[in-house]
């Protein structure tokens, strides 16, 4: 009797592949992973795994994509800086699941490899979730009076993700309450207030914000 597995099609064989590197990544890490072992697990092929995903780099991502949990909307707490560390808290959350080894090891794999740097940088650069999560967060300030008016250039509504990430990297350790409200007091709140500084109403002067404390 033929082994039911060898019938799934479309979705299905899909999401068996990406369990499948998922559990090979948690064990082994990303040095060791290999796409044979991936098609045994998952009781497939690798033409069929190649045919999706062209190279190792792109499998370990889609896979980590599959597993981290979609971050929830913006906690509305009354008070930009609530909303802020809420937020950083829930990027740190998602940084946590990422196995560091296999960020190395892609990383690694971006410099030999330009087509796979390619896909890198457009999951780092890309427009995602978090930053359509700062949008709502300013958005709401401004509703509020916390802020002018204010336009949130895309690098600026990425920096969350970037600090959360390089603390990630080098620190190879979960962040901390106190790290995250550093990152938001230090940081990230000064940066919102002086770019709202720089960018005036209308017949109105610069004006200059005090560092929230």
């Amino acid at each position: 009797m033929a082994d039911p597995r060898s019938r799934r099609r479309g979705a299905e064989l899909e999401t068996a592949i990406l369990d499948a590197a998922w559990a090979e990544l948690t064990e082994v890490g990303y040095a060791r992973l290999t796409i044979e072992a991936v098609a045994k697990r998952a009781g497939t092929s690798k033409p069929v795994i190649y045919r999706r995903w062209p190279s190792r780099a792109e499998l370990a991502l889609a896979a980590w994509n599959r597993q981290a949990p979609a971050p929830p909307g913006p906690t509305d707490t009354g008070d930009l800086r609530e909303d802020l560390v809420a937020l950083f808290a829930t990027v740190a959350r998602r940084a946590d699941s990422m196995v560091n080894e296999m960020i190395a090891g892609v990383m690694g794999e971006a410099f030999r490899h330009p087509e796979v740097a390619g896909i890198l940088r457009d999951r780092l650069t890309g427009r995602s979730p978090v930053t359509g999560a700062v949008g709502d967060i300013v958005a709401r300030a401004v509703d509020r009076g916390e802020l002018p008016p204010v336009e949130v250039p895309h690098r600026v509504a990425r920096v969350p993700l970037d600090l959360i990430r390089n603390e990630a990297m080098t620190c190879g350790a979960p962040l901390s309450d106190d790290a995250i409200a550093e990152l938001v007091d230090d940081i990230y709140l000064p940066l919102l207030h002086g770019l709202a500084a720089q960018h005036p109403q209308p017949g109105e002067p610069a004006a200059r914000h005090p560092a929230p404390g």
